[in-house]
């Protein structure tokens, strides 16, 4: 079957083509090894490329259909998925093991006694001071900062990706972090932790302590400027916009970022390939 991948006869190939797809990922090694092996020419070693890059983009929505409609819904786990649309070979361990340094290096200054401003004052110092996060503000719009391995290697990425790392290695210390969906915008609130159990009137509370925007060195604010951003831009002042939303809401938000990045690079096949997954979402019931 290796031989006729380079076959001039689009009919064959087509056939041979999906016969090596439905063997799904266990067929990559195979793959690889016959590109070396085997001087077929340019076209044999486009198409095995073209194969592993179809190959590994299905295994991709695969994984996200099955996040989605999981029970679990772990955001890193998600946000890893995304990633290996463009960087299929990612190290994963390695990045969880990045992420459970900077957690060990927050979790030595925080102790039982400080309020919660505090915590979240010590958590800036070393997520931001030491480790050197901050908000790419020159090449905004680079597909990159979506890229959750990227963001952690560079130290740079947009108000959600930073948003996302700065939540999971939160709520690793057991800090109650989530992501807040503004338009145009993406941060943080600190939850009530008197209020996790659901004890007060939610009628006029958001559940929310404080907010915290990860895009901006972790600044904290409260929910007039809220008000206040949602006025500027004139959006109705709704209360979605001052409580955590789901894990969901926040990939499927990744997703359209990714969207926008490739549409602004006029990479019209990125955008293609992203909008398949993020129309993912729209399928479940």
């Amino acid at each position: 079957m290796i031989q006729l991948i380079d076959d001039p006869d689009d009919r064959i190939y087509a056939d041979v083509r999906d016969k090596l797809i439905s063997q799904g990922a266990s067929v990559i090694p195979f793959l690889e090894d016959s590109s070396e092996r085997f001087n077929y020419g340019g076209l044999f070693k486009t198409r095995i490329q073209d194969l592993i890059d179809s190959i590994q983009r299905d295994g991709v929505y695969m994984n996200m259909n099955e996040w989605i409609r999981g029970n679990t819904k772990d955001l890193l786990e998600g946000a890893l998925i995304i990633a290996r649309m463009e960087y299929p070979e990612l190290d994963e361990a390695e990045i969880r093991h990045q992420l459970s340094t900077i957690r060990s290096a927050i979790w030595l200054e925080l102790n039982e006694e400080q309020t919660a401003f505090e915590k979240i004052r010590i958590f800036n110092k070393v997520f931001y001071g030491k480790f050197g996060f901050s908000g790419e503000r020159d090449d905004y719009y680079n597909p990159d900062n979506s890229f959750l391995n990227r963001v952690i290697e560079t130290k740079k990425g947009n108000p959600l990706s930073l948003s996302i790392i700065y939540s999971v290695v939160a709520q690793s210390l057991d800090l109650p972090v989530y992501g807040i969906n503004l338009p145009n915008h993406f941060v943080l609130g600190y939850l009530d932790e008197n209020d996790l159990n659901g004890l007060f009137d939610k009628s006029d509370r958001s559940g929310v302590l404080f907010y915290i925007n990860a895009f901006s060195k972790g600044g904290v604010f409260d929910k007039k400027e809220i008000a206040a951003f949602l006025e500027n831009i004139d959006r109705k002042n709704d209360r979605q916009y001052y409580e955590p939303c789901s894990n969901s809401a926040i990939l499927s938000r990744m997703l359209l970022n990714l969207m926008s990045a490739y549409r602004k690079r006029r990479d019209e096949e990125k955008f293609t390939e992203i909008k398949r997954l993020r129309n993912l979402f729209d399928l479940k019931v």
